[in-house]
Formats: C-alpha cells, structure tokens, sequence
C-alpha cells in the first residue's frame, strides 16, 4: 500500500486515500497484524492508524444503510403512476355505487307510484 507522496523531508504531508485508510485498519482487524506493523510500513505514527481507526467505526453504520433489504425505493413518477390508478380504481367503485342507488331510487318510486 503506498501513500500519494513520499516521506523524502520535504515538508509535504503525505495524503491516503479512502480505501488506503481502510485497507490499513482491515490489515490489522482482518489480518491480525500489528498496529506497529502496519504504520511502519505505511510511515505513520500510531496515533494517525487510531483515528483512522476511530473514524471508521464511527462511519460504520452507513455501510449498511446502503445495503438495505426489502422493496427498492420507487422513482417519484413510478409512485404518482400507481397513485393515480388507485384512485382511478377508487373513481370507477364510487360511480358504481352511485349508479346501483340510482337504480334502487328509481326502482321505488315506480313502486311508490311516483314517475
């Protein structure tokens, strides 16, 4: 694993990328190896592999928000689409019933007498 820069005392600090960072912890969680190790090897202090560490566990529960199961999250015009026929359906049962009322009223006033 190397760093963005080289530490040859230039004054620069040296930058790791996200996946560095965490392919440095997993080495010592994973792979059982040293924390003295695995700064060597990367030219870090101790102190810098135990904030990585620390920001890591602290950002851990976004690994699996994204890894959610269950129902895909529908697209806003997918969602309108199924809204718009359910009251479509809801439309269509409410103009049944108002014509089978109308029927019946009909129907008892041709009893009732009444035209």
């Amino acid at each position: 694993m190397e760093a963005n820069g080289k530490g040859n005392g230039s004054g620069k600090r040296r930058q790791f990328t996200s996946e560095q960072k965490a392919e440095a912890v997993k080495r010592h969680l994973q792979g059982k190896e040293e924390v003295s190790a695995v700064c060597q090897d990367l030219g870090i202090a101790p102190n810098q592999f135990y904030r990585w560490q620390q920001e890591l566990f602290d950002h851990a529960a976004a690994a699996f928000e994204v890894k959610k199961r269950g129902p895909k999250r529908k697209s806003p015009e997918t969602e309108m689409a199924h809204r718009v026929e359910a009251l479509e359906k809801r439309i269509a049962h409410k103009d049944e019933v108002i014509a089978e009322v109308a029927e019946e009223c009909v129907a008892l006033k041709k009893k009732l007498g009444r035209s």
